[in-house]
């Protein structure tokens, strides 16, 4: 490690071909350099197009990593658009890394440090951020937008999911538990976690806002509630009504806006559905929640958030996930979301972060994915080009758990008696 540490930003070979190669070399290195500068905590080794070897931060312990760049535009792609071009060029095999989880990992670590260096700049950044802001979730797109991710196809996501059809962050615990439990036996421990937050000491109505393929609402019921679930995804509406034979009392499954319920409920459950929302409908989500909730009711939320240290600059642009994965997302800010909430006349209670369960949550879904894949198990039509953005996708998001940029935690909301 000290003879690493003293080639640290230096490269140690340098192939030249031409003016435009020397060109291209120059600008690259110094957009290698300022990724050195900005890496306060761990290394990463990369082989350049030169041929030159460069061992960029290796200032304290973090995450290590393994980039080799085979074209100079891969640099210039993700020094423009950030993510976005950052999976453009994997896409297009301009680079590629030994683990892309650490590497993600290791640029989520150091998160402020690097700074706009691994961020979408300039008119890139303006016109990412105009195609987010098209992707708008009032009705008719919030329908569009979950419909786009979720209509891939009851059959693509039973091939790689667990049996619960869960597909948000399992909860197991602590470190012995990741170690031994099976991910459906995780996924139970979220539900009684909500279920616990609820403190329903008696049979109730329950609504839930994201019913997803109706796990929740099909152990919610078992224990006796009544429950109304509600979600956009035709796909998702049939395959929860498909699978409710024999549960008491029957769940309702309805196609509905969460902007469209009337009524009002003793308890509300909402997994990993606010990410679908949009910072401008943070509001109409929080005061669906007050008002559908009977004075002293609680809700039961578990949601996504990134670290508000960045947040301002992420809601700025447009990264990968929201570009190819869920149109229309955006994680939350714990802090603004929080104040929206309170603003709401809700009380923000017993907020539980456990994000390195979803880091392995993520890491089970990838390895299912992997072998539903060499298993011949997907669909038709998904092809190598949708293979690849889904692993891709699966490890960006390990990454970034595993790092502490992004973090899920359940939260209990009371409205006020």
């Amino acid at each position: 490690m000290n003879v690493q540490t003293s080639l640290r930003g230096t490269a140690l070979t340098h192939r030249r071909s031409g003016w435009y190669g020397r060109m291209a070399s120059r600008i690259g290195h110094r957009w290698l350099d300022r990724i050195d500068a900005g890496l306060a905590v761990g290394t990463l080794e990369v082989l350049a197009p030169d041929g030159s070897y460069r061992l960029l931060g290796a200032r304290a312990d973090g995450p290590f990593a393994r980039l080799t760049i085979t074209r100079w535009r891969a640099l210039a792609r993700m020094a423009r658009s950030g993510s976005v071009g950052g999976y453009d060029g994997w896409a297009k095999r301009e680079w590629e890394a030994d683990d892309l989880v650490a590497l993600f990992a290791l640029f989520m670590a150091n998160r402020t440090t690097l700074g706009a260096a691994t961020r979408a700049r300039g008119l890139t950044r303006f016109v990412l951020h105009l195609a987010q802001s098209r992707k708008r979730n009032n009705r008719k797109g919030a329908s569009r937008n979950i419909t786009a991710h979720y209509d891939l196809g009851n059959d693509f996501y039973a091939s790689w999911l667990d049996p619960t059809m869960s597909y948000s962050s399992a909860l197991f615990g602590d470190d012995t538990a990741r170690a031994a439990l099976s991910l459906e036996a995780a996924q139970g421990q979220k539900v009684a976690a909500l279920l616990d937050r609820l403190a329903l000491d008696a049979p109730g109505a329950v609504l839930e806002i994201g019913c997803g393929w109706g796990y929740f609402a099909r152990c919610a019921a078992t224990a006796g509630h009544r429950v109304t679930g509600i979600t956009l995804s035709p796909a998702q509406r049939a395959w929860a009504l498909a699978h409710m034979d024999g549960v008491t009392p029957r769940p309702d499954i309805l196609l509905c806006d969460y902007r469209d319920v009337t009524g009002q409920f003793d308890a509300i459950a909402s997994c990993e559905m606010v990410e679908a929302v949009g910072m401008g409908y943070w509001p109409d989500y929080l005061a669906t929640i007050h008002d559908r909730l009977k004075p002293g009711g609680r809700a039961a939320i578990q949601y996504i958030a990134i670290d508000d240290a960045v947040f301002d600059d992420y809601a700025a642009s447009q990264d990968f996930i929201q570009a190819h994965i869920f149109p229309g997302g955006i994680l939350l800010s714990e802090t603004r979301f929080r104040a929206e909430a309170e603003a709401q006349g809700l009380i923000w209670s017993d907020a539980s972060h456990f994000p390195l369960d979803y880091a392995e949550t993520l890491k089970r879904w990838r390895e299912q994915f992997d072998r539903a894949v060499e298993d011949g198990r997907l669909p038709a039509g998904f092809d190598e080009t949708f293979v690849r953005l889904w692993r891709f996708y699966l490890m960006y998001c390990e990454g970034g758990f595993r790092s502490g940029g992004i973090t899920v935690a359940q939260v209990t909301l009371i409205r006020p008696v």
